[in-house]
């Protein structure tokens, strides 16, 4: 039913379950203080952040005793242990009115220690969250992001789908927010929610900001999907029509994917600044993202990352609606077991950009030049040699926070999403193919997050689930499929391109994506040629194992000041290329190491190099067909 009070959605969310599949022993699990009864409460004073600060006020049911507090550790969404806790600041514990010492607990950071008065039946709880440290900037002095994660603390070992919580906010004067958590009251500056599950507050983020802009992208019923985006200055909220028109399709070519929806009013949270750093986060019912100022003005940003929201949204059934069983923890101090990301951020890579392309934020004639750029990144990554899928997604929970040299060798938590995705866009072609064109992926997932229409419930999935529902489509040796490209080293499938009706091509003509997010994101990229990734100074960001510029023993953090004499520049690169690919005759390079200057001669006569795909002649154009918008 789609008509429900929001309390009992809130306290209903994500209880409804396919059996918990082979979930690992977790924690022995106490009755939750804080009810429907008697919540927890937070109040978020968040009048502060312009200059980067907000306050929670927190009362928390407690018992006499010892009584242990923590702040949530593991994200969903996040995937790792990520809750920012060096972020807390100026802790303080009372007990009707008098402050009460708290230690934090000697081996788990997140744990704070408290000795509860007798006759006492909470704590009251106030910190400081500081909104921004480097590479995690949450505010600017117009807008701030609130994740409720960062501003709570609560009962030890408790199921978070029992603890419920009654939280407000204070707005900073002039501000405006947005949110999918339920209204209860407002007044003045500082609104009220409804009491809702834990699980279900830390899931529904709120965005707040002196400049907004609200836009309905799709409504049925009492059902609908709004954009409510935050912006820095108010000239970057100046969208034009014809985008608007096409994130208006966003809705519509879901369910198309889809079938169904599994919320009742989603939000798609967008913060358009420089100052804060690219971003999506999923959640059910709303997504966390950020972008560039200039994100929705500028129609190269969109070209580059038009997936952006499309993802985040697909998310909701891929990942909120669907989750792999280990991912789904009683509370946020467990960890999660993230080794099925293969599935949920593999194949959402995938559905996500087929959503930008299908409601025409992208061109579904580009698609070729984009599938090329990506195809070629992971054809042309060295670390595939010796690390499967399996591993990259096993271990995400350190790299995303992994950060270092070569990231071509080492691999990166941004490589199961590529990886991913050309992996179930081949799963996709076979379907296609096998069906004679009859079903395709939409099929499986309409079995797979389909019909009915429901509320944010959740229900969980293993592998083998995840292959049966395959074999309903297309009967296949979907495990063997999946055991030879994600569980094993493997190159990638020979006959993957080719199905599709296409061959990938070197040529000296710049990929359209490619230099795109060149321009955006100011480097210099001649990973095809010489096989190295520069800063638009000349610093090399990596080298590529077995390219001439690994075999001129280049490395990262030296700065190539002058290429055959004349100051650095992608121009001069380009110029530099092109003549050696004349007269055959090395690439000469000045570079600086460590304050000392050397000439490296780079043998490299190929020219410029940039991926893209041709047709085969004679094979049905695949892609076209993948891509095309649903009516």
């Amino acid at each position: 039913m789609i008509r429900r009070t929001m309390t009992a959605l809130a306290v209903a969310a994500c209880m409804t379950l396919a059996p918990h599949i082979g979930a690992a022993a977790t924690p022995q699990l106490v009755p939750s203080l804080a009810t429907a009864s008697n919540p927890e409460t937070l109040l978020l004073d968040a009048r502060e952040a312009p200059r980067g600060i907000m306050i929670a006020h927190l009362h928390i049911p407690a018992r006499p005793g010892n009584f242990t507090l923590v702040y949530p550790k593991w994200i969903p969404g996040e995937h790792g242990p990520t809750g920012p806790i060096g972020d807390l600041d100026m802790l303080s514990v009372r007990v009707n009115g008098q402050k009460v010492p708290w230690r934090r607990d000697l081996v788990n950071m997140y744990a704070f220690h408290i000795a509860v008065p007798a006759g006492a039946s909470a704590v009251d709880v106030t910190f400081r969250e500081i909104l921004n440290s480097p590479g995690d900037m949450m505010g600017t002095s117009k807008l701030a992001i609130v994740n409720w994660n960062r501003d709570l603390l609560y009962q030890n070992d408790t199921n978070n789908r029992d603890v419920i919580v009654r939280s407000s906010v204070i707005l900073p004067a002039g501000w405006h927010y947005g949110s999918s958590m339920p209204v209860a009251s407002r007044s003045g500056q500082q609104i009220n929610f409804k009491p809702v599950t834990l699980a279900f507050l830390v899931d529904t983020p709120l965005d707040m900001g002196q400049y907004v802009r609200k836009i309905v992208l799709w409504q049925h019923g009492t059902a609908k999907q709004v954009l409510d985006a935050f912006a820095d200055h108010p000239e970057d909220l100046d969208f034009s029509s014809k985008l608007i028109k096409e994130y208006k399709r966003m809705t519509p070519q879901a369910l198309a994917l889809y079938g169904a929806r599994h919320w009742y009013v989603y939000h798609s949270l967008l913060t358009l600044s420089n100052k804060i750093g690219f971003q999506g986060i999923e959640h059910h019912q709303s997504s966390d993202d950020r972008a560039p100022e200039d994100f929705m003005t500028n129609p190269m940003e969109q070209l580059a990352a038009g997936d952006l929201l499309t993802h985040e949204f697909s998310h909701s059934w891929n990942g909120k609606y669907r989750r792999p069983f280990d991912l789904y923890q009683p509370n946020f101090q467990i960890p999660e077991r993230t080794e099925l990301l293969w599935v949920y951020e593999g194949m959402n890579q995938y559905l996500g950009d087929l959503l930008s392309f299908r409601m025409g934020i992208r061109k579904t004639s580009q698609y070729p030049e984009y599938l090329a750029s990506i195809y070629a990144s992971m054809a042309n990554e060295p670390g595939r040699d010796y690390r499967p899928i399996i591993d990259l997604t096993t271990s995400a929970p350190y790299l995303y926070q992994s950060y270092g040299d070569y990231t071509s060798l080492r691999r990166t938590a941004g490589d199961f999403y590529t990886e991913g995705e050309l992996l179930w866009l081949d799963v996709d072609s076979i379907i296609r193919q096998k069906s004679h064109g009859t079903k395709s992926l939409d099929t499986f997932l309409h079995l797979y997050a389909g019909p009915p229409n429901t509320g944010p419930i959740t229900k969980l999935y293993n592998r083998e689930q995840i292959e049966a529902l395959l074999n309903k489509v297309v009967p296949y040796n979907w495990h063997a499929f999946f055991q030879k490209y994600v569980y094993s080293v493997a190159v990638q499938p020979p006959d993957a391109l080719a199905r599709t009706g296409f061959k990938l091509v070197y040529t000296a003509k710049p990929n359209t994506f490619i230099q795109a997010n060149e321009v955006l994101r100011h480097y210099v990229d001649a990973w095809y040629s010489l096989g190295v990734r520069l800063a638009m100074n000349g610093g090399i960001g990596d080298v590529r194992r077995g390219s001439p510029a690994w075999t001129a023993m280049l490395s990262p953090h030296e700065t190539i000041v002058a290429i055959d004499g004349r100051a650095f520049s992608g121009k001069v690169l380009t110029r530099a290329l092109v003549r050696a690919e004349k007269d055959k005759k090395p690439i000469s390079l000045l570079v600086k190491s460590d304050g000392y200057f050397n000439t490296v001669n780079v043998n490299y006569t190929g020219g410029p190099r940039y991926p893209h795909l041709v047709p085969i002649k004679g094979v049905p154009n695949m892609l076209a067909k993948i891509m095309a918008r649903k009516n």
